[in-house]
């Protein structure tokens, strides 16, 4: 699909680790679709929140706390204070401003609304051009399996700050949620789909999972480019290396070329990685490498402006 003399780009992306990365491509086009993961999201004080999708709405909006990678900048904490008061928990750091965004999208479920249509509306609050399309609007939850139990991916990471040994991840509710019809469109109609650098098991891996969606971008095979989120035998960042392993898959570049080789025909690699060149090639996977290491601004825009024109985007 050509809109005017550009082609359409949509991204698959889910948390601090895509945020900086759409960012870094919204800075050159606005024609781009979103697809957001939602087995991160997540009942709490009779609230629905969803970190994936607020964390790229906030950072399209200008309103990120890059510091944290989530939430809104310089939010306050006064709701927070007022339920620790009242003896609830309180590890899960929701500010103020961020309380009211989960309040209107909690109301407006309850009202009747679909996830899809809350984020279109309040992607028009916030003055998003970019098409911010959950990636079904059906419950899909993430769960971490450890050592001392099954636990919610927030409860995993957040409240026990990723502690236990993980033995196993499951993505509940996938084998029966609907893809977003719009989202399998934007697959469908789009002439380059970038896979984020998020987490390949917690992020990108639940959308993966949901019926259709893997064998939609398998059929665009050629037109999809993943960024890997790992330089040598580490994470960038967060606890991808720790699912990995737990998943028994090599944390590198390679590791990632095996567990995308099926919908993805490119793979963006550190210069650091060199080395492991031909090993991907060897899985029908053309290689590029550049600095993907994405600090500051000018980084992301630079990531940003390399993609669209290695891809002619």
């Amino acid at each position: 699909m050509v809109l005017g003399d550009k082609k359409l780009i949509t991204i698959l992306a889910g948390g601090s680790g895509s945020v900086k990365l759409v960012r870094g491509l919204a800075t050159h086009r606005s024609d781009i679709n979103v697809i957001t993961n939602v087995g991160d999201n997540y009942w709490l004080y009779g609230m629905y929140i969803c970190p994936d999708i607020d964390t790229i709405t906030y950072g399209l909006s200008d309103l990120l706390d890059q510091d944290k990678g989530w939430g809104i900048k310089k939010d306050t904490f006064g709701f927070l204070r007022q339920m620790e008061i009242f003896g609830e928990e309180t590890w899960f750091r929701i500010g103020d401003r961020d309380t009211a965004t989960h309040l209107t999208r909690t109301n407006m479920l309850k009202n009747g609304k679909s996830l899809s249509d809350i984020t279109k509306w309040m992607s028009e609050k916030f003055a998003i051009e970019i098409k911010i399309l959950p990636i079904t609007d059906n419950s899909v939850e993430t769960r971490i399996i450890t050592d001392k139990g099954d636990l919610h991916l927030q409860e995993f990471w957040v409240k026990h700050r990723g502690m236990d040994e993980v033995k196993g991840i499951e993505y509940q509710g996938a084998d029966k949620a609907r893809p977003n019809p719009d989202a399998v469109s934007a697959i469908h109609d789009s002439s380059l789909i970038v896979i984020a650098p998020g987490n390949p098991l917690t992020s990108i891996g639940p959308m993966l999972a949901i019926k259709g969606i893997r064998k939609e971008l398998a059929k665009k095979k050629n037109k999809v480019v993943a960024v890997s989120p790992i330089i040598g035998n580490a994470a960038i960042s967060g606890p991808t290396g720790k699912y990995m392993e737990a998943a028994g898959i090599e944390v590198s570049a390679v590791g990632i070329a095996k567990m995308y080789a099926d919908v993805c025909s490119n793979l963006i690699i550190d210069t650091k990685d060199r080395k492991q060149i031909k090993q991907i090639e060897s899985l029908n996977i053309n290689v590029h490498d550049t600095k993907i290491k994405m600090t500051n601004k000018q980084a992301e825009d630079a990531l940003g402006a390399s993609i669209l024109k290695q891809f002619h985007a």
